[in-house]
This record gives structure tokens, sequence and C-alpha cells, in this order.
């Protein structure tokens, strides 16, 4: 019975209410859903990605265990193109910062390859950027010079896409003769140790291809009849090549 009385009391209280102050209340209504139809819809703003903390705050942060937080940061970096409401192409990334979040992980674990692949398979494929590219591999190859034993793939990896996307032998065969030089451990494949005597065969330096291949099959470094028959093969045709364009001028 009080709800009742109270509900009707309610209604009488509205019903007595002068006209002008209903009239005040629903343009008030009206103009508050006027202005909110009227705003634009929020956009979602990418944020830079900033520079990275210090190596030696990462390792006071890590409590005397790198390695899970420079997994962290890693996780942290690849999922900073993708943000709420928002998603950064890599190319729109600030590279100087990426290589230095990568080069952080790589300090707090040098024996990780994960950075390195992310830098290769990653922010090294931007298509249609090929400054960022070249970017890239400058820092694989800064980094595979400090252990070139375990960080040879990724070198590999960007020679491969120097010849073929960036279509810069020169800069490819830099790569492959670093390789070549400065990596002295086991299971290194052939392919990776002898992918700079067929870009010389690229570049037009036969000759040169020709007395490295000659001088490989004659080190006696070579055992696997498959491998060796092949590359018997290719000094075959690099030979029978060069004589054809002799005969022709």
């Amino acid at each position: 019975m009080k709800r009742f009385r109270l509900r009707r009391w309610n209604e009488r209280r509205l019903s007595e209410m002068p006209v002008w102050v209903l009239l005040l209340f629903v343009a008030a209504v009206g103009l508050q859903v006027g202005i909110a139809t009227l705003r634009p819809p929020p956009r979602a703003a990418a944020v830079d990605l900033p520079m990275p903390p210090s190596v030696p705050t990462l390792r006071v942060l890590a409590l005397g265990d790198p390695i899970p937080l420079g997994q962290a940061l890693a996780l942290y970096l690849q999922a900073f193109d993708n943000q709420p409401g928002v998603s950064i192409p890599f190319a729109a990334l600030d590279y100087t910062r990426v290589q230095a979040w990568l080069g952080s992980v790589l300090e707090l674990d040098p024996v990780g390859q994960y950075p390195l692949l992310m830098a290769s398979h990653l922010y090294a494929q931007v298509l249609q950027h090929p400054d960022k590219q070249r970017e890239m591999s400058e820092f694989i190859y800064r980094e595979f010079l400090k252990d070139p034993n375990r960080r040879w793939p990724s070198l590999a990896h960007v020679a491969i896409m120097a010849k073929h996307r960036l279509h810069d032998l020169p800069l490819a065969l830099r790569y492959a003769d670093a390789i070549r030089d400065r990596v002295r451990g086991a299971g290194v494949p052939s392919w990776a140790r002898q992918m700079h005597i067929f870009l010389r065969e690229d570049m037009g330096e036969v000759e040169t291809a020709k007395v490295l291949l000659g001088g490989l099959l004659a080190s006696g470094t070579i055992t696997d009849p498959h491998e060796l028959r092949f590359l018997t093969q290719r000094l075959q045709e690099m030979e029978t090549a060069e004589k054809s364009s002799k005969s022709s001028k």
C-alpha cells in the first residue's frame, strides 16, 4: 500500500510540474542527443615506439635472471604493431628504436636467436622500403660479427634477400663473404659456405668463381657424393659457358 501511495504521489508531483520546466527538460535532453550525434566518432591514435630502458637498468629489473625479461621484451616489440583500435605497418615504425629494442634483447640473452629471426623475417621484409630493408640487414650483419657461429642463419637469409629483392649483388656478396671468412663452427650447410662462389658467377666474375669452386673441390672437404657431383657439374657448366662466350665474340 505504501509503494502504491508513493508512486501515485510521484505521478501527481510530475503532473503538477509547470509546463515550462517540462519543456526545458525536453530541450536539454534533445540538445544532449544532438551533440552526441554531431560529435565525430573517437579515433584510435597510434602510440610511437619508445626507446627501451638502458641495458644496465634492464639487468637490475631482471633480478639476476635476464632471459625471461628478454623474452618478454621481444614479445612486447613483436606485438607493438597491433595497438587497441589500430594496426601499425612495420614500415611506419622508427627502425632506430626497433634496433635498440632488438639489441637490448640480445644483450639480455646473447644465445637466443629470436631477435635476429624477427629482424630478418619481419622487419627486413617490408616491401617497397629498400632503405629500411638495408638498415635492418646492416643491423643483422653487425650482430652477426659478435657471434658468427650462432648467428650466421640470419645473415644468410638477408644475403638471399639482398640478391632477390634488393637486386644488390655486391651487398649479398659482402654478407656471403663474411659467412665464409668468419664462421668456423660445425654443422653449417654447404650452400651457406658456397654462396659466395655462385654470387660471383652471377656478378660475371666467372673466372674467380671457377678458381674458388675448383679449389673447394680439390681441398677434399666435400665428401658427400651427391654434393660432389653437383659442384663438379656446376664447374663444368661454368667452363662451357665461358668457352661459348669467348667463341661468340
